[in-house]
């Protein structure tokens, strides 16, 4: 059916469509002072718009929304029509709570009374 319709209103239509997809992601990534959209996101990486970012390599902060869900480190981005595609070869999860470097007993005190 597009090949029926005119290259400005398919050219609309592709503008819409990418306008709507970046409006519906909440997933942001970022490096330094710079954020940018993903727009598409899999096991091994993720997809920025082409017109929006430069191809990124690195360690980098992926945000959903305002939470930091994790640290990635991009080892190979390029240009794939109007998107750039990353890959990373490590994506670390974020933690809201500081590593323990020791065992803790299932039935240890959570918290000591003091005296008064």
């Amino acid at each position: 059916m597009s090949d029926y319709l005119p290259k400005e209103v398919r050219a609309g239509l592709a503008l819409a469509r990418k306008a709507k997809q970046k409006a519906s992601s909440r997933m942001r990534v970022r490096t330094g002072d710079q954020t940018y959209t993903i727009v598409r996101v899999w096991d091994g990486g993720f997809a920025l718009d082409a017109d929006e970012a430069l191809p990124l390599r690195g360690l980098v902060d992926v945000f959903d929304g305002p939470r930091h869900i994790a640290n990635c480190l991009i080892v190979a981005s390029e240009s794939d029509g109007n998107e750039i595609v990353c890959e990373f070869k490590r994506a670390t999860p974020t933690q809201d709570r500081a590593p323990q470097d020791y065992a803790v007993a299932d039935d240890a005190p959570v918290a000591l009374i003091g005296r008064d």
